[in-house]
């Protein structure tokens, strides 16, 4: 009886993932204008899914903003509102006072990105353990090399 070859890794994309560049006529040297690409780029930044989940919760002005995520700087606040308004998912609203106020919420797509990104952020909480334990496993092992 002849012995099947062992089934080795896949070494090139899945066939799902050639079919949407196919669709979308994107060849592989060119990913850079893949649309999925370009809304994973988005939200799976260091600070927009942080702002997507505050602005869950309710409408804020770019100070309270600042105070409930106190670590990041005040250009990036700024940086990621603008780039989450540019993608339609927040809106801002200036209100006519001394000095203005700005006050910044989901717009219907933002609150279409929720179960998603809560999806995620529950995928991570349960398996941050899993992730964590090998993380330091291999850099004990990077380092002692």
């Amino acid at each position: 009886m002849k012995r099947q070859p062992k089934a080795s890794r896949q070494t090139k994309p899945s066939r799902k993932i050639q079919d949407v560049l196919r669709e979308q006529n994107i060849s592989g040297q060119n990913l850079g204008e893949c649309p999925v690409r370009q809304v994973l780029d988005q939200i799976g930044d260091k600070w927009s899914t942080l702002m997507l989940l505050a602005l869950s919760e309710k409408a804020y002005r770019f100070g309270e903003l600042r105070r409930l995520i106190p670590d990041i700087s005040q250009r990036m606040l700024t940086q990621t509102l603008r780039d989450l308004q540019r993608n339609g998912l927040i809106t801002r609203t200036v209100f006519p006072t001394q000095p203005p106020s700005v006050e910044y919420r989901l717009t219907p797509l933002g609150h279409s990105l929720l179960e998603p990104v809560g999806a995620l952020v529950r995928w991570a909480e349960t398996h941050y353990g899993r992730i964590v334990a090998p993380r330091g496993h291999f850099d004990r092992k990077a380092d002692a090399a």
